[in-house]
Formats: C-alpha cells, structure tokens, sequence
C-alpha cells in the first residue's frame, strides 16, 4: 500500500465491512439447519454469533486482523502501527474470551481459513460445540 495516496487508502479502509460475506453464509448455514441465535448481539466483544439462553459465543476470525498464525503478515509499510494494531486486536480477543469464561459462557473461536478450506466440515463443528452445550440447559 505503499503506492497509495493516504485519501484511496482510507476510502479503501471505509470500505471494509464488519459483517462479512463468510459470516453471513455461515450464519445462513446454521439457520438451515435450524440453530437460532443473535447476530453480533450488543455484547461484550460483539460475538458474530451467540446464544445467550444457552452461554454460547462464537467468533469468526479474519486471519489478518486476528494474527492467524498459519496466515498472517504484517504490511511492508507503517509495520510500528500495524504491530501495535494487531497486538492489540490479539490481546482484545483474549480479554473477550477471558470475559466470557469468567462468566461460564462457552466461548468457540473459528479461523477465516477453517470455512475457506472446508466449509461444511467447520459448520458442523459449529453445530456440534452448540449441540454439547444446549444439551446442559435441558
């Protein structure tokens, strides 16, 4: 992004959305199959998905926002800031799932590459962790 004028950059920035199209057809796939759940409910972290009857919160991380260890990389420009960002976006996700285990809440974290390499597999992992812990509510 060297290239880029700082106006096209924080165009390029704004554009950015906080749902993505991964989530959206994740949470569509798990409404197929039946699951009801809130959709970045005002709490804590802002899950993507939770289920508060039931203490679930479920988070899709973006392997570059997230520091995925298999996928990340730090941009070649302005890498103090990027560092700093994305420490902290990595210590923010700790204090949320710390936050939400404090509070018996059921915390399940799924990397951005987990539904591109096998969507279906990682959306029936999704649908076993919510099963194992709506089962303890009955």
């Amino acid at each position: 992004m060297a290239d880029m004028s700082k106006e096209k950059r924080s165009k390029t920035m704004k554009a950015i959305k906080s749902v993505s199209k991964l989530e959206n057809r994740v949470t569509k796939a798990l409404w197929e199959k039946g699951f009801r759940f809130r959709k970045n409910a005002k709490l804590f972290g802002k899950p993507d998905i939770s289920i508060q009857k039931y203490k679930i919160a479920i988070f899709i991380d973006s392997c570059f926002w997230h520091v995925c260890p298999i996928h990340s990389n730090i941009p070649k420009t302005n890498q103090e800031y990027w560092i700093k960002k994305l420490k902290r976006n990595q210590e923010r996700d700790r204090e949320v799932s710390d936050y939400y285990n404090e509070k018996g809440w059921h915390v399940l974290r799924i990397w951005e590459h987990e539904l591109k390499g096998d969507f279906q597999s990682t959306i029936n992992k999704i649908a076993i962790f919510i099963n194992e812990h709506k089962t303890k509510y009955k």
